[in-house]
C-alpha cells in the first residue's frame, strides 16, 4: 500500500481485538522508530502486550479496549518538537496502516505506566498513539469545505489542491482541524495554526503537513 492510499485508508480506531502484533510486522515499525529517533531530537518508543495504560480512569471516556499497543511520543518541551512528534508520528501512523494496523493518536485518556518507557533529562510524554488489530477499520468524519483551510491569489495549482485534499484526510485533535495551508508566489506553503481551545495544535500541524507534502509531492513546492 502506497502511503496515498493509506491516507485514504486510515481512521482512527479505539476498539481493538486481542490478535497480536505479528514479528515481522514489529520489526519493521521500531527499525522506523530507531531512524526518526536518530535523526531528530525526539525520543519514541513502542510499548508492545501492556494493556494497563488503557484499562483505568479516563480510558472510559475515550471509549478504548482491548489497547495494549502503543507508541509513547516523548521528546523535547516545546513547539519545535511537537511538529516534529506530529510529522514523524504521522509517518509511522501511515506505516502501520500500509501493513494492516489501525491507529489512534491520544492526548488524554491514557495512564502513564512506570517501567514500560524511559525519558532522557528535559523529556515529556506530549501523547501517545494506540496500535493494532482494530475491530473495525473505523469511520471517516465529516469534511468541511476545503475552502476553510487555505489562502491563495488566482487558480490553485493541482498539486496543492492534491495536498490540501489529503491534509484534509489527517487525524487532529477531536477533530478541531485548526490550521490553515498559504500558497505564496514561487510555490512557496507557509502552514499555520489557528486558535484552539483543545490545545495540541503544534502536534496537529505536523500530522497535516506531512498529509500535504504526501499529497502535493516534495517536488512540487517548498515550506516557507
Amino acid at each position: 500500500m502506497e502511503v496515498k492510499e493509506a491516507i485514504k485508508a486510515r481512521h482512527s480506531v479505539r476498539k481493538y481485538t486481542d490478535r497480536p502484533i505479528e514479528a515481522e510486522k514489529l520489526e519493521t515499525i521500531k527499525a522506523s522508530v530507531e531512524r526518526i529517533n536518530a535523526q531528530t531530537s525526539l525520543n519514541i518508543q513502542l510499548v508492545v502486550e501492556e494493556p494497563r495504560a488503557f484499562s483505568t480512569g479516563m480510558w472510559k471516556y475515550g471509549q478504548f479496549s482491548g489497547v495494549k499497543n502503543y507508541f509513547v511520543m516523548a521528546g523535547p518541551k516545546g513547539k519545535e518538537a511537537e511538529e516534529k512528534l506530529g510529522y514523524f508520528g504521522e509517518e509511522l501512523v501511515l506505516q502501520a496502516q500500509a501493513l494492516g494496523l489501525n491507529t489512534c493518536w491520544v492526548g488524554l485518556t491514557y495512564k502513564k505506566i512506570p517501567g514500560t518507557f524511559s525519558l532522557r533529562d528535559n523529556d515529556i510524554v506530549h501523547c501517545v498513539i494506540a496500535l493494532g488489530y482494530g475491530q473495525d477499520q473505523g469511520k471517516q468524519h465529516p469534511q468541511k469545505p476545503m475552502e476553510n483551510f487555505f489562502e491563495a491569489d488566482g487558480e490553485l495549482p493541482q498539486w496543492f489542491r492534491d495536498g490540501l485534499e489529503a491534509a484534509l484526510l489527517a487525524p487532529t485533535a477531536v477533530n478541531q482541524q485548526k490550521f490553515k495551508f498559504i500558497l505564496h508566489p514561487g510555490n512557496i506553503v507557509e502552514a499555520k495554526t489557528q486558535f484552539s481551545l483543545s490545545g495540541y495544535t503544534q502536534i496537529d500541524l505536523g500530522i497535516v503537513k506531512y498529509h500535504f507534502e504526501s499529497g502535493a509531492g516534495k517536488g512540487n513546492f517548498s515550506w516557507k
